[in-house]
């Protein structure tokens, strides 16, 4: 067998054309991140990953319509959602499971034909952010809200979220922080759901499955842990020492550096700034001034700048959003890169079996149970 690579890290598993990071540079489709998160709405980037082009303006209209046309829930799925202990269930897990859960309710949920899985990849996209919004209010002992046809997808998810229309700083930023999220080659999300529908599971499966994944906080869980960390800080001149404790102690510091990227993360930049703007906005400029004050210390005394997840922190807690809903709406954008991962592996399939270097005992003699 060949040498062994712990956490797979440097390991080419797949050939796939919907995203690559080469160079510290990260595009979609040979698009640059740096266009995309400037110039494009988040359903034009859907598009993008799942037929590997930009749409026209009929098909980016199709396509939106297409979204808004299947976002509402089956009513047993807000029953569900509505029984669960709303006083300790996490919404990654909540999310997990009514995803899965919206397998039963398609009834060609196992329908393996190209355009049928197209057209089940709308309706994931569709209702995941319903699933999130529509638990996130259940608990606050609201109703979930309708989403508007003539909404765009960031506009329907605030406002189906807080129950009120957007401003249009709200949308740009949560547009843009879905664009920066979409598709980041073959993380470990994204490759849990390759792995799944490479047995040929259903789409729901696969992504169940990369729910699960993301639910870590070593993936999308990260960016909770950030705004954790801040709070704790609570104050700009508790920043450093409290920085200084942790590294002492040798522990993490969530949002800092990222295995894939030497010199940074090229989609921190756009949520820095979407960060600067809103704390502004909204009085609450110490967590920005906080942050900066962090990245720049781990950055001088350990070389690691900050990653998207880092950011993104701010820019959510700014805009309302309780922690624990981070890593749904990390869900809510990554999904569209899933679904298309999960097309071309269906497109190109061969059955995901790597093998595992054995280092257990050698041969011990078997020992009849009366005699152990």
């Amino acid at each position: 067998m060949t040498a062994t690579t712990k956490g797979l890290e440097g390991v080419v598993a797949t050939q796939s054309s919907i995203s690559s990071i080469i160079d510290d540079q990260l595009t979609y489709v040979g698009y640059k991140i740096d266009d995309l998160a400037k110039n494009s709405s988040f359903e034009e980037v859907i598009y993008l990953l799942w037929n590997q082009k930009l749409p026209t303006k009929a098909e980016l209209e199709a396509l939106r319509a297409d979204l808004a046309a299947n976002m509402e829930l089956p009513d047993a799925i807000i029953d569900h959602l509505r029984s669960y202990d709303l006083s300790t269930v996490h919404p990654m897990a909540a999310l997990r499971t009514a995803v899965s859960l919206l397998g039963l309710y398609d009834e060609e949920a196992d329908v393996m034909e190209q355009e049928v899985n197209k057209k089940k990849a709308v309706r994931i996209q569709a209702k995941i952010a319903t699933i999130v919004t529509a638990f996130a209010r259940i608990r606050q002992g609201k109703e979930p809200i309708k989403p508007k046809k003539e909404y765009s997808y960031s506009e329907n998810f605030l406002y189906m979220l807080n129950g009120e229309s957007p401003k249009d700083i709200e949308v740009e930023a949560i547009n843009k922080a879905l664009v920066l999220h979409a598709d980041h080659e073959l993380n470990a999300s994204t490759f849990t759901a390759r792995v799944c529908v490479a047995t040929l599971s259903d789409i729901y499966s696969g992504v169940t499955a990369a729910i699960g994944a993301l639910k870590g906080p070593l993936h999308g869980g990260a960016n909770e842990r950030v705004m954790k960390m801040l709070t704790e800080i609570g104050e700009e001149e508790n920043a450093i020492p409290y920085i200084k404790e942790k590294l002492e102690n040798k522990e993490k510091i969530m949002g800092m550096g990222h295995r894939v990227y030497r010199n940074g993360d090229p989609r921190a930049k756009f949520l820095r700034e979407m960060s600067r703007q809103l704390t502004k906005l909204t009085g609450q400029s110490k967590w920005y001034n906080m942050s900066i004050k962090i990245e720049d210390y781990i950055k001088e005394h350990k070389g690691l700048p900050a990653n998207v997840d880092f950011y993104s922190a701010s820019v959510y807690h700014s805009l309302g959003i309780d922690h624990d809903l981070f890593t749904p709406i990390f869900a809510v954008s990554r999904v569209s890169g899933w679904l298309a991962h999960i097309l071309e592996q269906y497109d190109n399939n061969r059955l995901i079996r790597p093998r595992a270097e054995y280092t257990g005992p050698k041969s011990p003699e078997y020992v009849s149970i009366d005699k152990r």
